[in-house]
């Protein structure tokens, strides 16, 4: 276990084939069970990664900033709900905000709130910083040489989360909805949509986001909606729940993100 005091040590160090380490939730147990190969840790701790920035509803969150602080950041309530439904808070203070990106459904659940947030990954590598949108990165992950260092997004007008599970609370996803949503005049006006629990990664939901604008938000838009997204789903079977069920209550749990009941 390497444990760097900077970005660019974290870098060199990952140069010989390390793994990177941030709060160690998800891959801490896989190896205790060896279900992943023995390797060398790059702990991403004192990388200098962690910090908080919000301004004029713009938000910058470093990439090893843990659950726990932005459930204690009050300037971060659009995320509150969400960080709430994921496990205990003894897991939530390591936990990590990169670290979410990259484990698989049915976790994630961080992953697909800032997916429906329109959120931007801030990458650095070799040959400097680049920036991908989270929507872009989660199908390819970023290369071996590089590492995640925070994600930006603005802070919208209303934002809806859902997540149902086998308890109320530490459990992972059967059904997650996120999603951000402009109003007018009784109508949506606009509305981005992303699921868990749904398909092996976070899913942008566009054909319920098409069904929905220009309508009003009520129990039949989003039927209509749920019905829209039905083909894009790939739900699955694990030790919560099957996919048959996901799919069967999919469009209840749509209902209740988006309508509250």
């Amino acid at each position: 276990m390497l444990v760097p005091e900077s970005l660019g040590a974290a870098q060199a160090a990952l140069a010989d084939g390390a793994r990177p380490l941030a709060g160690g939730t998800y891959l801490m147990p896989r190896l205790n069970d060896r279900a992943t190969p023995p390797t060398r840790l790059v702990s991403l701790r004192r990388a200098g990664l962690d910090g908080i920035a919000v301004s004029d509803g713009a938000v910058s969150i470093g990439a090893t900033t843990t659950f726990a602080r932005i459930e204690d950041d009050a300037r971060l309530a659009v995320l509150h709900p969400c960080v709430r439904s994921i496990a205990a808070r003894p897991v939530r203070s390591l936990a990590t905000v990169a670290g979410n990106l990259f484990v698989r459904q049915p976790y994630g659940d961080l992953a697909v709130a800032l997916l429906a947030l329109d959120a931007v990954v801030e990458i650095q590598g070799a040959a400097g910083p680049r920036t991908l949108p989270l929507e872009r990165m989660l199908p390819i992950g970023v290369a071996e040489n590089e590492l995640v260092t925070g994600v930006r997004f603005d802070i919208p007008v209303a934002f809806r989360y859902h997540k149902a599970g086998r308890r109320r609370f530490n459990s992972a996803s059967i059904v997650t909805v996120a999603a951000a949503l402009t109003m007018a005049d009784g109508v949506v006006r606009d509305v981005r949509i992303a699921l868990g629990g749904l398909a092996p990664r976070p899913l942008r939901c566009e054909p319920a986001e098409r069904a929905l604008v220009g309508r009003p938000l009520d129990e039949a838009s989003v039927r209509a909606a749920a019905a829209e997204a039905d083909p894009l789903i790939e739900p699955f079977d694990d030790a919560y729940a099957s996919a048959w069920y996901r799919r069967r209550v999919f469009p209840v749990h749509l209902r209740r993100a988006l309508l509250g009941h």
